[in-house]
């Protein structure tokens, strides 16, 4: 063992043996930082509905964020869902039957309610949701299940665990009754709040409850629709983005669109590094819900961890690229020694062959083919 490493010694100095080892960490290390990047984009359930809808890869997530100083109605997004159908009918995409559905699309409002059990009452924040709002944010449920716009009564609320336990002393609340304003609502279900630094920061930290956006609007205080999403066919780049920036209705000095299926692509990432220092200046009056500050947050995230990703690898490339160099500036070799050493190859080729049919008494010659007159 000792003489294998006084050889090794010998035959590799110690200034190779340190580059090969800062090349071999910088390849692990690039290799930790794409694993931990894959798993922050997989944890956002809200960024992944495209991926859930469409296992083709062949539909896209849009948002629409629109400013608080902005009237929306949902005759709006109801005269916007049939532009989107005929877009779709234009490019000839149908659906392969009736009951088939080829897109979604929710709308959201943020406002407050006061929410009165028996035991007590809570003034918060609450989220007004209309269409398959829960479909783009499949929150953690511990009880019950969600609401749509499908279901017959509109009096529902979804509650957290901490609202449980201030409402009823208990999260098993799964058809109790409160009232906001004075009208019934039952609890459909309860949900566990995403905890941690970004989500605190984002606005997640508090109670939040999800009613229907006639609730909010007509028994609590909203701010108006703020928030439109959408998953739908994407034949070519961008199709899905230029149909809801078209079709929407709405002033580009009110609105921010997010194709949220693209946005953690390496040139979008490369997009955020580029905007350092003024991706935060924001001359819109837009407020971001929880879900969309914690996916910018992660957009940050991961797009530091690409320019290192970059450093890491461009490490190792160019230690090999220095040593290959070096090797070519001292080679021992050159082009006339490359091809006398082929021509001294061939010439003990054809003497090893000649050696050959000379032991086994064969004489080789030419034949020559000769055609016959007619």
């Amino acid at each position: 063992m000792k003489n294998f490493m006084k050889d090794f010694t010998h035959k590799f100095t110690k200034k190779q043996i340190c580059l090969t080892l800062v090349v071999f960490v910088s390849i692990i290390v690039f290799a930790i930082f794409q694993i931990i990047s894959v798993c922050l984009k997989n944890s956002l359930d809200s960024q992944q509905i495209a991926q859930r809808w469409d296992n083709t890869g062949k539909s896209a997530q849009v948002s629409c964020f629109i400013s608080e100083n902005t009237e929306v109605t949902t005759q709006q997004f109801t005269n916007l869902e049939h532009a989107i159908d005929t877009a779709l009918q234009e490019v000839s995409i149908t659906a392969e039957n009736e009951n088939a559905r080829l897109w979604v699309d929710s709308y959201s409002a943020r406002g407050e309610i006061t929410v009165v059990s028996e035991k007590t009452s809570i003034t918060s924040t609450a989220i007004g949701v209309g269409g398959d709002f829960f479909l783009f944010h499949p929150l953690k449920l511990l009880n019950g299940s969600y609401f749509s716009d499908e279901d017959l009564m509109q009096d529902y609320i979804i509650i957290d665990e901490d609202a449980a336990w201030q409402l009823f002393g208990s999260n098993d609340v799964i058809g109790m009754q409160v009232t906001i304003g004075g009208i019934p609502h039952i609890v459909r279900g309860v949900i566990q709040r995403d905890s941690g630094r970004i989500n605190n920061k984002a606005g997640n930290d508090k109670i939040i409850f999800y009613v229907s956006y006639n609730s909010l609007t007509q028994y609590g205080k909203s701010k108006g629709i703020n928030t439109f999403e959408v998953v739908m066919p994407n034949p070519i780049s961008s199709f899905a983005l230029n149909t809801i920036k078209d079709k929407i209705g709405i002033d580009e000095t009110s609105i921010q669109l997010v194709e949220n299926s693209k946005r953690y692509s390496m040139l979008s990432l490369l997009t955020v590094l580029s905007q350092f220092g003024i991706r935060s200046m924001n001359q819109k009056a837009i407020v971001y819900p929880y879900w969309e500050n914690v996916a910018r947050g992660y957009e940050d995230i991961l797009a530091m961890l690409l320019l290192w990703k970059f450093i890491f690898l461009l490490i190792p490339m160019a230690i090999v690229i220095i040593y290959l160099c070096y090797r070519f500036k001292h080679r021992s070799w050159s082009i006339k020694t490359i091809f006398e050493a082929s021509l001294s190859q061939k010439d003990k080729i054809v003497q090893k062959y000649k050696e050959r049919e000379k032991k086994s008494g064969k004489i080789s010659f030419p034949i020559k083919i000769r055609r016959k007159k007619r």
